[in-house]
Order: C-alpha cells, then structure tokens, then sequence
C-alpha cells in the first residue's frame, strides 16, 4: 500500500511540473502544458451568430458620431467630410476646445453643425445612446476602445475602433461576443492595409504572381521619444511602462494576415515571442520622473499558421532608427518588400505568364528571382497591378491625406461598404486577431519565451472562406 500512495504521490508531482495553470477560473485564459501556453476557445453560446460574411442592408446616408477628438480624430472627422453621403451628428470629447475647433472644421466645410459632447468621462455613452446614429467612430486611449465599442454595439451601433481593438484576450472575446449578439459591424481602422505598395503586393499575391506565399514580415519600429508627451494624460507611456510583449502589433500584422488568408482559409496557430530588456525604456521612465519601465526596447514574435506558413512580428519604439514597418512577402516564386526601398523579385524562367500579361517583359531580367527588379520594371509593374481599390480612388486619397492616403482609403471603404451592404474589408476578428498580440505575447516572454497556442475567435470558422475579397458593387 505504501509503495501504492508512493507512487500516486510522485505521479501527482511530475503532473504538478508538466502541468501550471495560469488564468484556469477564466474561460478565456489558458493553462500551461509541458511549456506550452494553451489558451482555451470557449463554445459559441445559442444565441450569437458567426459574423463571417456579414453584411447588413445598404445604408444609403451613414450617421456618424466620433468619440475622441484628438491627434487622430480631427484627422479623421475632416476626411468623413470628403465623403459623399455621410452626416456627422455628433461630436464627443473631454476636452471642449476640440469639440469646438471641429465645429469650425465643419463649418469651413460647409457642413451643418454637429451635436456636442463634453466634460464628463462618460459624455460618449449620451451619444452612443442616440437613436439617429448609424456608426459610432472611436478614437480614444487603447484602454477605452472596447468598452466604448461594446456599449455602442449594445446600443445597436455599428462601431469603428482604432488600434489597437483590444487590449486583452478577454477584451477580444468581449469584442467578438458583442458583435456576434448583436449582429453589428465591429471594424478595427488598421490604415496600413490600404497603403498603396500592401494593396498592389496583395493583388499581385492573390493572382498568383508569387506563387505559394509561405512567409510575411511586418513591424512598428518608430522612434516616438518626441512624442510620449503629447499622449493626453501620457496614457501610452503609461500603458507601456507596465506592460512587456508587442503592445501595438496591427500595422505589422495587419497586411500580412491579409496576404496570407487567415481566418479565409488559415489560421495562426502558435507564437513564440522575446523581447530585449529596457535600455532605452528605463530613460522614457527618466522623463516622467520614474525608475521602472516594463517594455522591452525591442520585441519579436514568430507565428505558425495551420497551413505551414511563417509571420514575423516585431515591435520597437525607443531606438534611433528610422521608421519602418518591415513589410515582406515571400512566395514560392517571388518577394516583395517594402522598406527601406520598395522592390520586388520575380522567378520567370520556366514560368507561363499567359494570365499575367504585365510580367511579359521581364522574361530574362533577373529570371532567377535572385535579385530586384530595376525600378523602371518595378514601377510598371506596379502600374500594371495597382489594386482596383487604388485605382479607383487613389487621386482623391492623396489629395485629402491622411498618411499619404491610406486613412482616407480606409475610411472612404468603410462607408463604400456600409452604402452598398457588402462585408466590411476587416471583420472583428480580424479586430481580435491582429490586437491579441498584446496579451500573448507578454505571456510568452513572462514565462521564459514559451510557445503559445493561440485562441480561435472564428470558433472553426476559419476555413468557410476561399482568401480574402475586397467586396466590389456589382
């Protein structure tokens, strides 16, 4: 008997070191498993329904109140006024000189005067609230975009939210459970993937110019030392002060989960983060008067996807380098790369182009794929590729701005879909994928750089799509 209980005792005790728990009351937490971080998927209750595909009727005059008026939201309150039919209704904010100096936006604009929400902290919810509202747009501190997007959906609200979505893996959930309830759009303004390079290197991707893509890089690497104290109450410098991993992964993840397919087809499956320690972190720290600083100077994280693929993430935004978001894409027969010049490199030789007439002329230039494309090639290639999408708006985007463009690309897209009852170009999960980064990769960097598994929002939806479509009117 002795030998017995012995035995139970030590079988008890080398579970106990395969096996810790870490969030295990939480349906959305995870367990540590033989050094692998499990997150758990929880079952879709009864009364929500996937929003793969979603669409709604067609809103012929979109009804728009912004929530957050600073550094973006004026950006974005003056592009919404270049679009053709949208009324802005409503304007909310903190602070009442920025509600007021959009007033005179809108009046320079020629626009009507919109209602005005100020003072209290909670002022957003009296708009959320209105009935005369079709899209609430939020533009806020990372820490308020969820429960101001729950609130809003839960108000029967279509919502817009910057990035990051969400903050954590129970704030994704939250996100995704909302939407599903309530059968409204939930859409993250990740700009990045209507930059004009991500759009043509998507196009080319989907018809079959690279071949099998198998690899896609991206990043924030942006020094924002000249920038910590313009974040109103410093609320980025707080949020990254506490908190380690990739904290701002969507303009790096964004495109390549796009060129990629997931959750049209793929999926990611597991990450493995690490992060350097703070040197640069700890002299922020030294601005605000303080000691102590928790974000790594620099972070990177590999992620596998159900289908074999490859992405890399990294995240940087203390060091002296110049702004870069890494964007790769490698494919059987090709690559693409964006910075720190944009070029491509194209196999030809063996190749039948008889469906990519643009690519004729390059038979014999660099035909193994080992170098780049002169620039004169590289340039026509792109003209002859631009995406539709571009092709169709691209002198109204740079003219009106916003990064060059892309905002209003993004933006103008919003509302095209929205007017026409299609699928929104982001769905909300992609909103919870390309945000929960953050939660996962602190988690694998607390716990010595394990792997970790990652949720699925789709709930095994991922694969009902065949690769991602940027819905045109027919």
């Amino acid at each position: 008997m002795k030998k017995i209980f012995g035995f139970i005792i030590a079988a008890a005790a080398a579970l106990l070191c395969t096996m810790s728990c870490c969030n295990c009351g939480d349906e959305y937490g995870y367990v540590i498993k033989n050094g692998v971080a499990v997150y758990n998927t929880p079952a879709r209750p009864a009364d929500q329904v996937s929003m793969i595909g979603f669409a709604v009727e067609p809103i012929e005059t979109v009804r728009v109140g912004f929530i957050g008026l600073g550094d973006r939201g004026d950006g974005a309150v003056n592009r919404f006024t270049y679009i053709d039919g949208v009324e802005i209704v409503a304007l909310c904010d903190i602070e009442e000189d920025r509600v007021n100096d959009m007033q005179k936006l809108l009046a320079e604009r020629g626009k009507p005067a919109a209602d005005a929400y100020f003072g209290s902290r909670d002022a957003w919810k009296e708009l959320c609230q209105r009935e005369d509202i079709d899209l609430v747009y939020i533009v806020t501190d990372w820490k308020m975009h969820t429960p101001m997007a729950v609130y809003a959906m839960e108000q029967g609200k279509h919502v817009a939210i910057e990035v990051p979505a969400t903050t954590s893996i129970a704030e994704c959930w939250q996100l995704v459970n909302t939407a599903e309830r309530t059968q409204r759009h939930c859409m993250m303004l990740e700009n990045c993937v209507y930059d004009f390079f991500e759009l043509t290197t998507l196009n080319m991707a989907q018809q079959g110019l690279f071949g099998e893509i198998i690899h896609a890089e991206g990043a924030y690497i942006h020094n924002l030392d000249p920038y910590w104290k313009n974040y109103y109450e410093g609320w980025r410098y707080e949020f990254n002060k506490v908190n380690r991993g990739d904290v701002y992964p969507t303009h790096g993840l964004g495109p390549a989960c796009q060129v990629l397919n997931i959750h049209r087809g793929d999926k990611m499956n597991t990450l493995i983060s690490m992060d350097t320690k703070a040197f640069n972190g700890l002299k922020v720290a030294e601005q605000f008067g303080e000691t102590e600083y928790a974000n790594g100077d620099h972070t990177i994280t590999l992620i596998q996807t159900e289908k074999g693929k490859i992405i890399e993430i990294q995240h940087n935004v203390v060091t002296p380098r110049p702004y870069n978001r890494m964007y790769q894409v490698e494919g059987t027969e090709g690559f693409a790369n964006k910075y720190p010049n944009e070029g491509y490199s194209i196999r030809t030789e063996g190749r039948n182009f008889d469906e990519h007439k643009a690519v004729d002329d390059l038979t014999g230039s660099a035909s193994d794929g080992e170098a780049y494309l002169s620039d004169e090639v590289r340039d026509a290639l792109m003209e002859q590729y631009k995406h539709p999408i571009a092709r169709d708006i691209e002198e109204k985007a740079k003219q009106v701005g916003g990064h060059g463009g892309m905002d209003f690309i993004m933006d103008y897209r919003l509302i095209y879909c929205l007017q026409n009852g299609l699928p929104l170009d982001q769905d909300v999960y992609d909103a919870a994928e390309w945000s929960c980064l953050g939660e996962l990769t602190r988690v694998s960097i607390e716990n010595g750089n394990i792997p970790v598994v990652m949720p699925d929002f789709t709930r095994g939806d991922w694969n009902k799509l065949d690769g991602l479509t940027l819905a045109i009117k027919k």
